[in-house]
């Protein structure tokens, strides 16, 4: 018999847009004879199913159900494709488990560690994760722009410690331009970190739970025509996302072993993409995303490709997890 899945996208944040092109790849991609396919459009002021004509059924939050031509349906599983909140920081994966309903992204504590930049590499850095060197400001909090640059350095990046997709993201080269990127990443967070400049090569790493197994997948190298992998790099074509990656055997061995490191000590499931830079020979952690971009053009696709498992294999997979 035939599961409905209930495929989410949509969300709270400035993300909302990515998040419904991926969305709509996985609807398009799902096993028609596997699964029924409904899209859930998820805003702040409405959860709708939408149907191919684009007419709108109003989502029942009590069980998570719809009512379509008199008939109620419920669903078996939840793909999760949204980026930022609420399906990325947490929430939604806590309404599930109150629910009962499987979904295919981590749980909620894993979520909500990850999506703070902050608390995660704060978690990491006791098993040897090595980070940026970073500073940490909340809205209200006094700005020493001396201290700052003296902890930091020059260039640093200043980004919301919540969002995604480069959002609320700036390089600074002089002191002068702090407060602007500071003011900026302000306007997507009330809690913002400032790191580091790495100089190096910047590789994704996806990890995934594909068949039972945690399965690392070929490395992806990062090369942004702009200043850094910004949001119209990853989305707009400025970047090169080569894969495999152009690293020694030694770095791939490396960054591989501490991607999978820190998958286990999250206690992770379903997908995960983590960006990395080397420097001196070493992979420093960059973040990490428990929703990455679904589309045919995103990275974590691309990888599952070069490892010889299909868009609709890694969908299926994900789902067959969380049945489970």
């Amino acid at each position: 018999m035939k599961k409905n899945i209930a495929i989410i996208m949509g969300g709270y944040s400035s993300e909302y847009k990515i998040s419904l092109k991926s969305g709509n790849v996985v609807y398009e991609s799902l096993d028609p004879i596997k699964y029924n396919s409904f899209r859930i459009h998820i805003f702040k002021d409405r959860w709708v199913y939408v149907d191919y004509k684009g007419n709108e059924f109003p989502i029942d939050k009590n069980d998570f159900s719809v009512i379509i031509n008199d008939t109620k349906i419920t669903f078996d599983c939840v793909f999760n494709a949204i980026h930022g909140s609420p399906g990325e920081d947490g929430f939604m994966q806590a309404y599930f488990k109150l629910l009962n309903l499987p979904q295919t992204s981590c749980d909620m504590y894993q979520a909500a560690l990850t999506f703070n930049k902050r608390d995660c590499i704060s978690t990491l850095k006791p098993y040897g994760i090595l980070t940026a060197e970073n500073y940490f400001l909340n809205h209200g909090d006094i700005i020493n722009e001396e201290e700052i640059i003296k902890k930091v350095g020059l260039p640093c990046f200043v980004k919301a410690n919540k969002a995604g997709s480069s959002f609320g993201i700036s390089k600074v080269h002089k002191k002068e331009n702090l407060q602007k990127a500071i003011d900026v990443a302000f306007k997507e967070d009330n809690e913002i970190i400032i790191e580091s400049f790495l100089e190096g090569v910047e590789v994704s790493v996806g990890v995934i739970t594909y068949k039972g197994k945690t399965k690392v997948l070929p490395i992806t190298e990062i090369v942004s025509d702009n200043d850094f992998f910004d949001y119209e790099a990853k989305y707009l074509g400025k970047s090169q996302e080569i894969t495999p990656a152009r690293i020694t055997k030694t770095q791939e061995t490396k960054v591989n072993t501490i991607a999978k490191k820190i998958y286990d000590v999250l206690k992770m499931k379903g997908f995960s993409r983590s960006e990395f830079i080397f420097k001196n020979g070493e992979p420093y952690l960059l973040e990490m995303n428990t929703v990455p971009g679904l589309t045919k053009e995103s990275i974590l696709p691309q990888q599952a490709t070069e490892a010889g498992i299909s868009i609709q294999e890694l969908f299926s997979s994900a789902i067959e997890e969380a049945l489970k």
